[in-house]
């Protein structure tokens, strides 16, 4: 089996928190993360648009695009809408042969506010996820048949945080709505990693390696205190540095057969926790655990 490794710039710089931001250009985010050993990066606020700009830039350091952010709306927004929103992202990567759109549902979603508690994240009910299910189908089969896939991210304080919201939304929707599974994520809600992988298998398409700190996680207020809050107490780390068993996470995904890549993605304060350090730290975790599970990590 074969896997590639890729990392986020949210180490470097947090779109949603940007005091939480190294002053680093692309150019020396890009340069470190080629120094740790990775070859791919999701792309950021800091990343041109333009092709003919970019590609240059991913080529200096042999780095190409490995997925990235779109703040889907699909919740309460229209199809037609969407497709017009979306579209100039996927013009970019399908030229930069980027395996997936990374969609986040940020309608209703409380992750980008300080000042609302976790415990005011929105609930469905399961007819809600019903109609969010068939919208999302029709828009993945969408962008499915424009030659470039959106990969579907459960997100803490989204609409689709919880395991049994995850299970709810693979249910109500068609097998065109790929999963990204975010081992971090999973685990600030609560849920099985593990669960999750042997359920929903087959439609998991894209993976952040995202690592946690119980210990952070378990003294959060959720009736006062934000998502954003508990990034910047820590909540998150990289492989190696956290509390997850990338070992048994990495496993489990080899043995359904997996192929593709795995990203680290995990938001600090940089100034506590240096980005090309992180970087290090993280890539030689997942190597060792690759190379434990099977893998072939390729360029």
């Amino acid at each position: 089996m074969k896997a590639r490794l890729g990392i986020a710039p949210i180490a470097w710089w947090n779109d949603d928190l940007e005091e939480l931001s190294d002053d680093v250009s692309l150019d020396e985010c890009l340069r470190q993360a080629s120094v740790a050993g990775f070859t791919g990066m999701e792309t950021g606020r800091r990343f041109p648009l333009d092709p003919a700009e970019l590609g240059p830039i991913l080529d200096k350091f042999g780095i190409s695009i490995c997925g990235g952010w779109f703040s889907g709306a699909l919740l309460d927004g229209d199809i037609e809408r969407e497709k017009d929103r979306i579209a100039p992202q996927m013009e970019l990567f399908k030229v930069m042969n980027a395996p997936c759109i990374v969609y986040g549902e940020v309608a209703r979603s409380i992750q980008g506010d300080r000042a609302k508690p976790l415990a005011t994240k929105p609930k469905l009910s399961e007819e809600d996820i019903r109609t969010y299910g068939a919208k999302m189908t029709d828009f993945a089969e969408w962008c499915a048949e424009q030659g470039m896939p959106i990969a579907y991210h459960h997100h803490m304080a989204a609409a689709i945080e919880s395991e049994a919201e995850v299970d709810l939304l693979m249910k109500h929707s068609g097998e065109a709505l790929p999963l990204l599974f975010d081992a971090g994520h999973m685990a600030f809600a609560g849920g099985d990693a593990l669960g999750v992988i042997d359920r929903h298998s087959a439609r998991i398409s894209h993976v952040h390696t995202k690592d946690v700190r119980f210990d952070v996680i378990k003294a959060i207020d959720r009736d006062r205190e934000s998502f954003l809050d508990a990034v910047v107490k820590g909540a998150f780390t990289v492989p190696g540095d956290g509390d997850l068993d990338f070992g048994a996470i990495v496993k489990r995904l080899a043995r359904y057969g997996y192929e593709g890549w795995f990203v680290v993605e995990a938001e600090q304060d940089p100034k506590v926790s240096p980005p090309i350090a992180m970087a290090i730290k993280g890539h030689a975790e997942l190597m060792r655990v690759m190379a434990a599970a099977g893998y072939e990590v390729v360029q």
